[in-house]
């Protein structure tokens, strides 16, 4: 039975998609069978990031209107990994309704080992989608006043779901800006203020986004590609310490 772990964050910018698709890779990588939902209706970008956009004929809004089969849909990432992606509808129009969602996790949920489903940013009705399903919730920041009260936001909705399963993840950490914008003391004060238990503190690097932007994320993505091996062996419960360089 899969884990279903809904990637979230308050606002647009922060990395979430980057960050959802390299902890996939990771955890596919570490011999799970991942799939990853792209659920942010006309902004989906993770067929992007994973060099899959040309394969594209149908996305999940087919599937559960009846246009195609559950398995047309789903999109094998890479020869080498057990790593499936279903693309978000092009248009936001077309998003998907909680209901629906639902009911294509339940049926997927037999097949992997892990679903990651990468919400839309905010709290709105997307969201809402995204997040029927989840077992629990990585909710990525940067380490900003505005993103931190988008965590908060979305933090509130998670506990309406009751999702209470929720881990924090700090993502493109530069520690000499962090310490010259003085906007906090501490990282001790960003996590405090989110709220949230940290799983992952990801580095500033400019390579990994020149990969997500050339679909080629499945590749050797540099050192930060060992943190998101730490992430996955920690969503694992292997006990991984969190180190800031």
């Amino acid at each position: 039975m899969s884990k279903v772990i809904v990637v979230a964050s308050g606002k647009g910018g922060t990395g979430k998609t980057t960050v959802c698709a390299g902890l996939a890779v990771a955890l596919a990588k570490n011999n799970q069978k991942v799939l990853i939902m792209d659920c942010d209706s006309g902004m989906r970008g993770v067929d992007m990031v994973l060099g899959i956009s040309d394969k594209l004929v149908y996305d999940i809004s087919d599937i559960v209107s009846g246009g195609c089969e559950y398995s047309d849909a789903v999109y094998r990432v890479s020869p080498d990994l057990q790593l499936f992606c279903v693309a978000a509808p092009l248009y936001a129009d077309d998003e998907v309704s909680p209901s629906l969602i639902k009911e294509f996790v339940a049926k997927a949920r037999k097949d992997y080992d892990y679903i990651l489903i990468d919400s839309p940013a905010g709290t709105g009705s997307g969201f809402v989608s995204a997040a029927a399903s989840a077992d629990r919730a990585l909710v990525v920041i940067n380490t900003e006043p505005i993103s931190i009260r988008g965590c908060k936001n979305i933090k509130a909705r998670l506990d309406e779901l009751r999702i209470t399963d929720q881990r924090l993840v700090i993502n493109r950490f530069d520690k000499e800006r962090f310490y010259q914008m003085a906007l906090y003391e501490d990282l001790d004060a960003v996590i405090d203020e989110a709220g949230m238990r940290l799983i992952g503190l990801i580095p500033e690097d400019v390579r990994v986004i020149a990969l997500s932007q050339r679909g080629a994320l499945t590749g050797n993505w540099s050192k930060t590609g060992m943190i998101f091996d730490a992430m996955a062996r920690r969503l694992q419960g292997a006990d991984v310490p969190i180190i800031v360089k």
